[in-house]
This record gives C-alpha cells, sequence and structure tokens, in this order.
C-alpha cells in the first residue's frame, strides 16, 4: 500500500469514527497531559504548544477587540485546558470579552 494510499485510508476512517477539529484538540490536550505527567513533554515544550495555538486562535479573533488582549484570554483558557483544574466557560464568553462562570 503506498503512503498515498494509507493517507486515505486514515482520513476515511478518521471520518468513520467522528473524528473533527473539536475531538482532535481534546486529543491533543489529553496528550500533552500524559506525555508532561510521565516526564516526557517538559514545561517549556508545552508552553511552546499552547503559544502556538494562542497565536492561531488570536488571528481569527473578533477585530473589534485588541488582537493582544483577545491572545492573552486564549492563553489563560489554554492553561486552565492544560492544567486540568479549572472550567474554562463557553466559547462564546471569549468572543464577548466576558469572563467565564466560577
Amino acid at each position: 500500500m503506498s503512503s498515498i494510499d494509507r493517507q486515505k485510508r486514515l482520513h476515511f476512517d478518521m471520518v468513520n469514527v467522528g473524528l473533527r477539529a473539536q475531538a482532535t484538540a481534546v486529543g491533543l490536550v489529553q496528550l500533552c497531559v500524559e506525555l508532561r505527567d510521565a516526564g516526557v513533554l517538559p514545561d517549556a515544550a508545552l508552553t511552546r504548544i499552547k503559544d502556538v495555538i494562542a497565536d492561531e486562535v488570536s488571528v481569527a479573533g473578533p477585530r473589534r477587540r485588541g488582537q493582544q488582549d483577545y491572545r492573552r484570554e486564549v492563553r489563560d483558557r489554554l492553561d486552565q485546558l492544560f492544567a486540568g483544574e479549572a472550567k474554562v466557560g463557553p466559547a462564546e464568553a471569549l468572543s464577548f470579552g466576558e469572563q467565564p462562570e466560577p
């Protein structure tokens, strides 16, 4: 089987399982947490991963808000997600600048 055929097969298998961006993101967060807890992923690497995600999300963020403020808010929420300790709240709250519910 060629590498293109393997990639197509993987693509269709993932679609058939129902994986989508949100499921993939959850898997990434869990993988990072597991690797950090196992001592395989240093905190510096986890910081770089969260920074890249925050940069990407903030590029597509609302223009009516300051991009740096939006990125900071996204980054804070990523810290909460990767820590697994706090309820982050709905994404809609992020878009409108509201605070997540305690």
